[in-house]
C-alpha cells in the first residue's frame, strides 16, 4: 500500500512542468529596506528563522495616482530604498547564503494604493511608461550583474497593467534582453486571475491576502476551511499556464479578525491577539507548502533591528518576537 501511494505521488507530481519537485522550497522574508547599512547582526535572525531568500525593496515613488512621474535613487531616499543600498544588502545577505528576490516597488504619497495607478490622457500614459521603464530596467540590470536569481516586475499594479496591457507585454521582453534569471509579478490576491502575462514569466506571483475567516481568534481549522476556495483557483492558475505558484508577499497582523481583512494596514488600532497570528499563519503553511506546484514564499515583513521591534505589545504584520516567529522557525527548517 505504501509502494502504491508513492507511485500515485509521483504521477501527481509530474503530471505538467509546474509540478516539477522543489528542490528547495523558498522560504522568505521580506527584508524592509532602512536608514542605515546593514551587518552580520541583522542577519542573524534571518538565518535563525531557517530563511534561504529575502526580497529587498527598493521604492520608486510617485506624487498621486494620476501623476506619471516616477521618483527614485534621490538622497531623499531611505539608504536601502536606494540603489546603493540594494548592492549592500545584497552582498550582505549573500555572505549568510541568503538567495535574493528583487522587488522594486512604488509607493504612492500619503498611502494610495498602487492598484489605482491611472492616468488621465494618453500623454501621460506614455510619460508613465518612459518613466517606470526606466527605474524597472535600472534595477532588472543590478539584478543581472550581482546574478540575482529572482527578479520582480512590478507589485499591485492592476489598472496599469489592464489599460496598458501591450506596453507590459513589450516590457518583459526588454527586461528579457537584460536579465536570465527567474521572472514574476506580485498580483494582489483579488488581480492574479485577471494578470495578462504569466505565460511571459516563471512565476505565477501572489501578494496572499486572501480573507480566510470572520472570527475574532480564528482557529486553524477555521482558517484551513477558508483557504479550500481559494487554494482551487490557485492551482487551476498553476495548471492553466504550466507554472509554479510563488506567494511574493503573505502573512498576518497579530490583530483581532486578522484573518478578514489580512490586506488591512491602516487600522493601528486593534486587540493584539498573537494567537490569531499563529493560527493563521499555520494553516497557510499546511494549505500550501507540502505542494509541488507551489514553489515558497516571503512572508511580510522583516525588520533589519530584530531586537527593537514586534513582540507581544505589537499588532502589525512583523512575526519578529512573537509567537508566529517559531512557527515560522519550525516550517522553514522542514524543507
Amino acid at each position: 500500500m505504501t509502494s502504491l501511494k508513492h507511485a500515485v505521488t509521483l504521477i501527481l507530481m509530474f503530471s505538467f512542468g509546474a509540478c516539477k519537485p522543489q528542490t528547495e522550497k523558498i522560504n522568505g522574508v521580506s527584508f524592509v529596506a532602512s536608514k542605515h547599512e546593514i551587518d552580520h547582526t541583522n542577519i542573524k535572525p534571518v538565518v535563525k528563522v531557517n530563511a534561504n531568500y529575502a526580497a529587498i525593496m527598493p521604492f520608486g515613488f510617485i506624487e498621486d495616482i494620476s501623476h506619471p512621474d516616477i521618483i527614485f535613487n534621490t538622497d531623499r531616499q531611505w539608504f536601502g530604498e536606494r540603489k546603493d543600498g540594494v548592492i549592500q544588502y545584497i552582498k550582505t545577505l549573500r555572505k549568510h547564503n541568503i538567495k535574493i528576490m528583487l522587488k522594486p516597488q512604488i509607493w504612492v504619497w500619503r498611502g494610495k494604493y498602487t492598484g489605482l495607478i491611472k492616468m488621465e490622457s494618453e500623454a501621460h500614459w506614455q510619460l508613465l511608461e518612459t518613466a517606470y521603464s526606466r527605474f524597472i530596467l535600472e534595477y532588472a540590470q543590478l539584478a543581472e550583474t550581482m546574478k540575482v536569481p529572482i527578479f520582480c516586475i512590478g507589485t499591485e499594479l492592476e489598472k496599469f497593467i489592464e489599460n496598458r496591457p501591450e506596453y507590459w507585454k513589450n516590457l518583459i521582453l526588454k527586461i528579457k534582453a537584460i536579465y536570465k534569471g527567474k521572472l514574476t509579478y506580485a498580483a494582489n490576491w483579488d488581480e492574479f486571475k485577471r494578470t495578462l502575462f504569466w505565460d511571459q514569466l516563471d512565476f505565477i506571483g501572489i501578494d496572499a491576502y486572501f480573507p480566510v475567516s470572520e472570527a475574532k481568534t480564528p482557529t486553524i481549522e477555521d482558517c484551513l476551511k477558508g483557504w479550500e476556495p481559494y487554494k482551487l483557483v490557485i492551482k487551476t492558475m498553476a495548471e492553466k499556464y504550466n507554472k509554479a505558484v510563488l506567494f511574493t508577499e503573505y502573512g498576518y497582523r497579530s490583530v483581532d479578525y486578522t484573518g478578514k481583512e489580512p490586506w488591512q494596514t491602516s487600522r493601528a488600532s486593534g486587540g493584539n491577539n498573537p494567537l490569531a497570528q499563529t493560527n493563521a499563519m499555520t494553516a497557510l503553511y499546511e494549505t500550501f507548502w507540502h505542494e509541488p506546484w507551489f514553489a515558497g514564499g516571503f512572508v511580510w515583513k522583516w525588520f533589519h533591528n530584530h531586537t527593537e521591534v514586534g513582540g507581544l505589545e505589537n499588532n502589525r504584520f512583523t512575526p519578529q518576537n512573537k509567537p508566529a516567529e517559531e512557527v515560522i522557525r519550525k516550517q522553514y527548517q522542514l524543507q
